[in-house]
């Protein structure tokens, strides 16, 4: 993770929390007062988060020392302490909560995400790679690299980074593409191009970016499906569809596919896609399934700072 962004995350959540002082901290423990602290998870989980955590304290006091017992990624079980700390009785405490709120969001994200992949991989068909576990743009503003690195730590593969990143033609793009073909704005000359809106859209796509930066287009029935395909589209995106639809979408890709002499279309399932949900769909033969509840919906784990001397 870039170290210089993990800073300036954690520096604008210390002035959020911190402001100018810790009135109660500074008002009751003395200037040198020393302390040793243990950071514990109170469920089990998967650690994410240590190197923010590490820096919270040295962001408010270098002197505390900072002695992480496991690696991001580690499965921990309740009551394990992940962390030591010692020093500045003053730091640990105004730390504290910027720090256990970065471990606990960020520990979530993985847990849930390892949650899925292990369930993907438990499911998938026979001889068959599992699919990936993708997250979503669905995460908080200027967090979203944190976000995604915890999607990471749990085994999940980040989708893009950015709208610069990939090609992903979604439902309001098409929308907007048939009515330009309806109703032909004023200040569109050219007369509407052949083929489905989508194959119009993929077309689009490549020539605007020639260094072949995959295309991904987000259908919603089996016909917009089919449409993709004819356009080859390297990535389908099933938005919302019922797993009969899944099934059948998978059915037509490897047969297309066989064909096509190998060349075959990535499946992507998403919507509302919930943890319960991988298996089955893992079991339908898709390549990934992208979940914005990895980031929006993760709960949180219990993680606390107990004070041992």
């Amino acid at each position: 993770m870039d170290r210089a962004y993990l800073r300036a995350v954690v520096a604008a959540a210390l002035r959020e929390d911190v402001g100018v002082r810790d009135l109660t901290t500074q008002s009751l423990i003395p200037k040198g007062a020393f302390a040793k602290g243990e950071i514990l998870f109170r469920e089990e989980g998967v650690v994410a988060g240590l190197p923010a955590v590490e820096l919270v304290f040295g962001i408010i006091e270098p002197k505390v020392r900072f002695k992480p017992m496991v690696k991001d990624g580690a499965v921990v079980h309740p009551n394990k302490a992940v962390a030591f700390i010692e020093g500045p009785a003053r730091g640990i405490l105004t730390a504290e909560r910027t720090a256990l709120n970065f471990l606990g969001m960020l520990s979530g994200i993985a847990t849930m995400t390892r949650r899925c992949v292990e369930a993907a991989r438990r499911q998938a068909k026979k001889g068959a790679t599992p699919p990936k576990i993708l997250d979503t743009r669905k995460t908080a503003p200027n967090l979203r690299l944190l976000e995604k690195y915890a999607v990471a730590v749990g085994g999940g593969t980040p989708h893009r980074m950015g709208l610069y990143a990939q090609v992903l033609i979604k439902d309001n793009h098409l929308a907007i593409l048939s009515a330009l073909n309806r109703e032909r704005l004023p200040d569109v000359e050219a007369p509407p191009p052949a083929g489905s809106v989508i194959e119009q859209a993929v077309q689009a796509a490549r020539s605007e970016n020639p260094r072949k930066t995959p295309v991904e287009v987000e259908v919603e029935n089996l016909d917009q499906f089919r449409q993709a395909l004819s356009a080859r589209a390297e990535v389908i995106l099933l938005d919302n569809m019922p797993m009969s639809q899944v099934e059948e979408a998978v059915r037509i890709r490897d047969a297309v596919a066989r064909s096509r002499k190998g060349l075959r279309a990535e499946l992507e399932v998403s919507g509302g896609i919930v943890p319960e949900q991988v298996g089955a769909l893992a079991a339908a033969g898709v390549d990934r399934i992208s979940m914005g509840m990895l980031t929006h919906s993760a709960p949180w784990l219990n993680v606390a700072l107990e004070i041992v001397s």
